[in-house]
């Protein structure tokens, strides 16, 4: 976390050096875009802290833990295909499964799911690439991300 920082405060002081008038400008604007998405960030963070909280640990392992066999990679397909979460959401959330006891693989098959296949945003993706393009392109990522699932899964029980 530190490096980016150093990272982000360099740029941001060689960036004003060059040109103080659009730094200024894009600072504005990051905060501007960061105060209208901080509640919804924040109300999702809560409510899937309280749903993480409230389910019991033995239910992530009968249905994500190692022993939950094909089941478990499907079932983290679906909620990774139905789930419309971003990535800075969903990586703390996959930290905290793997900490439950959750595999590897499982996760590698949510989070591939959870960015590649958009069921809720079916409607949307329809009206821009046509309905054909759309089950097709969601349908070869659903598959496509069983796929780096096993792969994650056969290649960490070699290790």
């Amino acid at each position: 976390m530190t490096i980016i920082v150093s990272i982000t405060i360099i740029s941001l002081i060689l960036s004003s050096v060059y040109d103080r008038k659009k730094t200024l400008s894009g600072v504005k604007k990051g905060l501007m875009i960061f105060v209208k998405l901080f509640p919804t960030l924040l109300s999702v963070i809560i409510i899937i802290s309280v749903l993480l909280y409230l389910t019991p640990k033995e239910l992530f392992l009968e249905y994500f833990g190692n022993e939950s066999g094909i089941m478990g990679y499907v079932f983290a397909a679906l909620i990774g295909s139905i789930t419309l979460m971003p990535g800075f959401i969903a990586y703390p959330i996959c930290g905290f499964l793997i900490k439950n006891g959750v595999s590897y693989p499982i996760i590698a098959v949510f989070v591939t799911t959870l960015m590649m296949v958009g069921v809720v945003t079916i409607p949307i993706e329809k009206r821009y690439f046509g309905l054909k393009v759309t089950l097709l392109r969601n349908g070869l990522s659903f598959i496509g991300a069983l796929i780096i699932g096993i792969t994650i899964g056969v290649l960490w029980n070699l290790l």
